[in-house]
């Protein structure tokens, strides 16, 4: 089964390499592949403007809350981790289909459950269904496309995310005109499941086996002190990013008095900064080096995120949106310098790794140990505490050392 699977995997790369077509004659399978994101995405932070109202419908406590979060970057983080495995035995394109579909079955469950656990259950399926598809996603992408269109596949692919930050609260807020947050999660459902269906019937490519990391592969990256350095940066950065979004909402409305309604415009309309801070982020990343562009990115964000804590209600508005802005410039630098650490043939191993558990400690932990101090009456102490961690970033780059050095 062994030699098979590597026969069909060289076949697959032959043919891939010779089916590749021009960006423009892959324009529909593109699109549908990035709204699959999309909803991936989606899925994974809707619960972030819809939680001031889950807390009062559920009666929770701001840690209940933050640990809700952590449920579904640690579904996240075990799936990434062995999304090779699925991509292996399953196909790329047969995993893109499976998660989707078990993404929307998995939002229904969580919309019919009653119980604490059944929710965080259902969240941890969400976060592993997310966790699958990334890898493969981008596999079948530059399966479509000949290699010199790759960059702009990827940055189509990559407004997925972008505009799911803009668009989550948004319709939110205008669903919950008509609807509770458990229909919300029902729709959010349908349209995953059938964007799973959509791709079944006419998405495109993706009909090759992946790789999974192999023990040798591993203890290259384990033994790597840049590796373990890297983990700790993209933990700041995505803790700076999506760690400080989840929670966003809820300490507007628990701890700056705002209406619900508000806080969601507020931090949606935040978020359209961002879809092209990344373009002068990576210019800045060309010309001074990523090292010296992390840098002023963790300085500017660390203090934007400790005055968000700090600062009276008249400046609030004016602090939301810088802090994103300055949050979205981290990964341009964070991920060229990745591709700077360990030898070739371990990179992508390396940036699997290196997400997984960064998503886990700062998309997952950040919010939570957040929701921990706000029910304890120091919400504002932990938004601030996160801004001065996120500073400690400069310390860590003194020690970076890229492969080429």
């Amino acid at each position: 089964m062994q030699v098979n699977k590597a026969l069909i995997r060289d076949d697959s790369i032959k043919n891939m390499n010779k089916s590749s077509a021009p960006l423009s004659s892959q324009v529909v399978p593109l699109i549908l592949i990035t709204g699959i994101f999309f909803l991936n995405f989606i899925s994974r932070i809707i619960l972030a403007p819809l939680m001031p109202t889950i807390e009062n419908d559920l009666g929770i406590g701001h840690g209940e809350a933050g640990a809700l979060f952590f449920m579904i970057s640690l579904g996240y983080f075990a799936a990434l981790m062995g999304s090779g495995f699925f991509s292996y035995h399953l196909t790329h394109r047969k995993t893109i289909i499976l998660s989707s579909m078990v993404s929307g079955a998995a939002l229904f469950a969580i919309s019919i459950s009653h119980t604490m656990w059944g929710i965080r259950l259902g969240l941890l399926i969400v976060g592993m269904a997310a966790g699958i598809y990334l890898p493969s996603g981008l596999s079948t992408l530059t399966s479509l496309v000949r290699s010199r269109d790759w960059g702009k596949a990827i940055a189509i692919h990559e407004m997925a995310p972008n505009f799911g930050f803009v668009v989550a609260p948004l319709l939110s807020e205008i669903l919950l005109i008509w609807f509770s947050w458990r229909y919300i999660l029902i729709l959010l459902g349908v349209v995953s499941v059938s964007s799973g269906l959509a791709f079944a019937c006419f998405g495109r490519g993706g009909k090759f086996p992946g790789e999974y990391p192999r023990p040798g592969i591993l203890r290259v990256l384990m033994v790597d002190p840049s590796f373990w350095i890297m983990v700790a940066l993209f933990s700041l950065g995505i803790g700076a990013s999506i760690g400080i979004y989840s929670i966003l909402p809820l300490y507007l409305v628990a701890e700056r008095g705002m209406l619900r309604s508000w806080a969601n415009y507020l931090v949606a309309i935040s978020r359209i900064s961002t879809l092209g801070i990344g373009f002068l982020s990576g210019i800045v990343t060309d010309r001074l080096g990523p090292k010296v562009a992390m840098g002023a990115v963790f300085l500017g964000t660390g203090l934007i995120t400790l005055l968000l804590g700090i600062v009276p209600v008249s400046w609030i508005v004016l602090i939301v949106f810088l802090q994103p802005m300055m949050a979205a410039c981290f990964f341009p630098p964070g991920f060229s310098a990745l591709s700077r650490i360990g030898p070739p043939r371990v990179r992508n191993i390396s940036l699997s790794f290196t997400y997984s558990l960064a998503f886990l400690l700062g998309g997952g932990a950040i919010p939570a140990g957040i929701g921990a101090l706000g029910e304890m009456g120091f919400f504002d102490l932990g938004i601030s505490l996160v801004g001065g961690i996120v500073m400690s970033g400069l310390i860590l780059l003194h020690y970076l050392k890229f492969q080429e050095e």
